[in-house]
């Protein structure tokens, strides 16, 4: 008796079902996303933005100028948030790059999502859809967002190799502890699977040497709450459309 329930394997008509079911549901998705941020999230970073601008910038000591003795420049403030190169300017264009992200990002989680709800083989439909949505949006969002909180421009934060390595671990170890909980047919495997959750938590975050940030405590805030909220919208009308599309394409 296997140990975790799945269904048989896919043929291509799946196959097929899965890609159309997750384009349409992350098409639609990633829209609903950039329009909760333009409402909520984007003005929040315009502010953040002000005050990084203003933010007084670390003094820099003249030395003279010797070929010999050239060595890389080192910044104090190496670990903030940088917005260096090419950016699109503010408004239309801004808001289209951002929809063409969210797109992108809507289809690679919604392919996950809809494949799962194939090899789960269970029911389909909006509804339990919704409840594959709430579970990638506590792997993919909240739980990594404990350790890593979404952060305002001039934040300053642990190296970006590190934060990725633990995000990576969190989501993989999340997804699995969930899986585990909810398939798994006996309680040593679900045991498991609760313990599973805590173990990056335990292990703890990467975090910079010093914590500062040029936006007030209040502001970093409501950037929280707002990223909270839109990333549930987002993982939540996800899900649904996935199930839904299904289920409808079948």
């Amino acid at each position: 008796m296997p140990l975790i329930r799945t269904a048989p394997a896919a043929g291509l008509g799946t196959f097929n079902r899965i890609l159309a079911s997750a384009a349409a549901a992350g098409v639609l998705a990633g829209l609903l996303l950039t329009g909760v941020q333009q409402l909520q999230v984007a003005p929040i970073i315009l502010q953040a933005e002000v005050f990084e601008s203003a933010a007084p910038k670390p003094l820099e000591v003249a030395a003279p100028h010797s070929h010999a003795d050239a060595t890389p420049h080192e910044h104090a403030q190496e670990g903030a948030h940088e917005h260096g190169g090419w950016q699109p300017d503010d408004g239309l264009e801004r808001t289209f790059y951002t929809a063409v992200a969210n797109i992108s990002a809507g289809v690679g989680f919604a392919l996950l999502l809809a494949a799962a709800i194939s090899l789960h083989g269970g029911a389909s439909g909006w509804r339990a859809g919704l409840l594959w949505g709430a579970a990638g949006y506590t792997a993919f969002f909240v739980a990594p967002s404990v350790g890593l909180p979404p952060e305002l421009p001039g934040t300053v934060a642990a190296p970006l190799l590190a934060r990725q390595m633990w995000w990576t671990a969190t989501v993989m170890a999340s997804a699995g502890g969930l899986a585990l909980l909810v398939f798994a047919r006996n309680w040593p495997l679900r045991i498991a699977g609760a313990l599973l959750l805590f173990v990056p938590h335990l292990v703890g975050s990467p975090q910079p040497a010093v914590h500062s940030s040029s936006a007030p405590p209040d502001l970093a805030r409501s950037f929280l709450y707002a990223t909270l909220l839109a990333n549930a919208a987002f993982w939540l009308a996800m899900g649904a459309l996935a199930g839904y599309c299904y289920k409808k394409f079948g």
